[in-house]
């Protein structure tokens, strides 16, 4: 009889490392864009140390309060992968700290994303491992269960299933479906490229704007020649 709610899946199917490795140099919000403005996690999950992540999302769900299963994670995880908890947002109890992070760091783990709050901050945002998280409390979890591993789980209001590309930096993080992160990649790169291009003519003083005009006149705006009375 299936004990959902209850359950560990020990297998997930990983992207080749090659695929992962040319998200790292790419901006989130590029990705992001590429995407439709899709997939792309709360604001209220920030990234809490460093250094940005890029790697498999290894998933986790667990009650409230509670970081049972993401002990088992921690010593189930793969080099390169990236733990996503979903906690459910809660933030009233910390689901990892210093010490938890630490074996993250043995591990060799990609990252770790709690939709829910973490305590120590003043190391872990020192640690040379790609930390995000919802909030900082300093009060300490249960260790009861249930939960479940390698599931798909909701964090930050996006659905993420266990191989999915995860990335983030400074703005955020974005999740990329395997199977189409090839065609995500190609357009997020050609972005990239255009806005480099952009940048140059701004600092050149060539950027032409006067699409803003053509934009306004296509939408009816109103431009009056005179004083607002």
């Amino acid at each position: 009889m299936a004990n959902t709610g209850f359950r560990i899946f020990t297998r997930i199917n990983r992207p080749a490392p090659e695929l992962i490795d040319a998200f790292r140099d790419v901006p989130v919000a590029n990705i992001g864009d590429s995407m439709n403005r899709a997939s792309m996690l709360d604001a209220r999950i920030r990234r809490i140390s460093k250094v940005n992540l890029a790697g498999p999302a290894f998933t986790v769900k667990s009650r409230a309060g509670d970081n049972l299963m993401l002990h088992k994670a921690l010593d189930m995880a793969q080099p390169g992968d990236v733990i996503v908890f979903d906690g459910h947002g809660d933030l009233t109890s910390a689901i990892t700290g210093e010490l938890m992070m630490q074996i993250a760091i043995e591990r060799k783990l990609g990252g770790v994303v709690i939709d829910g709050a973490i305590r120590d901050l003043g190391t872990l945002r020192d640690l040379d491992l790609p930390i995000f998280a919802a909030g900082v409390t300093p009060a300490g979890p249960y260790k009861d269960g249930p939960g479940e591993i390698n599931v798909p789980v909701s964090v930050g209001s996006v659905v993420v299933n266990p191989g999915d590309i995860v990335v983030g930096d400074e703005d955020g993080i974005v999740i990329i479906p395997p199977a189409q992160a090839q065609g995500i990649l190609a357009k997020a790169q050609k972005k990239q490229a255009d806005e480099g291009a952009k940048m140059a003519a701004i600092r050149g003083g060539t950027n032409d704007v006067s699409w803003v005009d053509r934009e306004l006149a296509a939408k009816g705006c109103e431009i009056i020649d005179d004083f607002w009375k």
